[in-house]
C-alpha cells in the first residue's frame, strides 16, 4: 500500500491518499480542505478513487468532502455515530470558524469490524470513540490511520461537544495498545509514529495507564 500525506487547511490536517500501486485503486482519508490540491495529487498519480473516508466529522477533516465526492464520484464513508455532526454547524465545529457549514450525508455508514478494500489491500474499521462518538481508526497492512484519537506524543482532546475522556481511554487501551509495536501510526495532525514508540514514550498514555484508566 502506498501512502501520500497532503497537509491541508488552516488546522494543518493530514489528508491521506492510499493506493495499491498495481491497479491504482485508492481511497482518500480526511479531505479537510483544499480539494483542488487533493485532486492534483490524484491526477498526478493517475489514481482511481474508490472511497472517501472520514475518521470523524469535525470541520477540519471534512471541509472538502462534497467537492471531492463531486469530482471523483466516489462514495463517502463515515461511522454511524458521527453522521449527525455533518449537518449541524455547532457539532461539526464549522460555527467556530465564523462560517456555518452543512455537509452531505455519507453513502455508507461504518461500524466496528467493517472492511474497506483498496485494490489488493483491506483496511479494518476500529471504532474508537472519545474525541467524537463516531471516531474511527483504519487498520491494515501494518498501518493505523488514527484520526484525532492518537498523535505522536499526544492523545485527542475531549473537551468539545461529544467528547468523552473515559471513552477515549478505553479506545486507546483496547483498540490501539493491543496492536503490535511495529504498526506505523498516521495521525490526523503532526508526524507519523509507531504503536511501540507511543507505548513507551507518550506521556499521556503513561499517565493514563497509572492514574486515569477506569474499568
Amino acid at each position: 500500500m502506498k501512502v501520500k500525506k497532503v497537509v491541508v487547511g488552516i488546522f494543518e490536517v493530514n489528508c491521506y491518499i492510499l493506493w495499491d500501486e498495481k491497479d491504482k485503486e485508492a481511497i482518500v482519508v480526511d479531505p479537510g480542505e483544499e480539494g483542488e490540491r487533493i485532486i492534483e495529487v490524484i491526477r498526478k498519480d493517475s489514481l482511481k478513487i474508490r472511497s472517501i473516508v472520514n475518521t470523524h466529522t469535525h470541520i477540519d477533516h471534512i471541509g472538502a468532502n462534497d467537492f471531492l465526492r463531486e469530482k471523483t464520484e466516489a462514495p463517502l464513508l463515515a461511522h454511524s455515530a458521527d453522521v449527525f455532526l455533518l449537518q449541524n454547524a455547532e457539532l461539526n465545529l464549522s460555527a467556530l470558524t465564523g462560517k456555518d457549514r452543512s455537509f452531505g450525508l455519507p453513502d455508507r455508514v461504518l461500524e466496528e469490524g467493517d472492511e474497506i478494500r483498496v485494490g489488493g489491500f483491506s483496511l479494518r474499521i476500529l471504532h474508537t470513540p472519545g474525541h467524537t462518538p463516531g471516531s474511527i481508526c483504519l487498520y491494515g497492512d501494518n498501518k493505523l490511520f488514527s484520526g484525532d484519537t492518537l498523535f505522536a506524543g499526544g492523545i485527542g482532546r475531549t473537551d468539545l461537544a461529544g467528547g468523552n475522556l473515559r471513552e477515549l481511554q478505553k479506545s486507546i487501551k483496547d483498540k490501539i495498545l493491543t496492536l503490535p509495536d511495529e504498526v506505523v501510526v498516521y495521525p490526523g495532525h503532526g508526524p507519523s509514529t509507531t504503536v511501540g514508540k507511543e507505548r513507551r514514550c507518550n506521556f499521556f498514555i503513561s499517565q493514563l495507564d497509572d492514574v486515569l484508566w477506569v474499568p
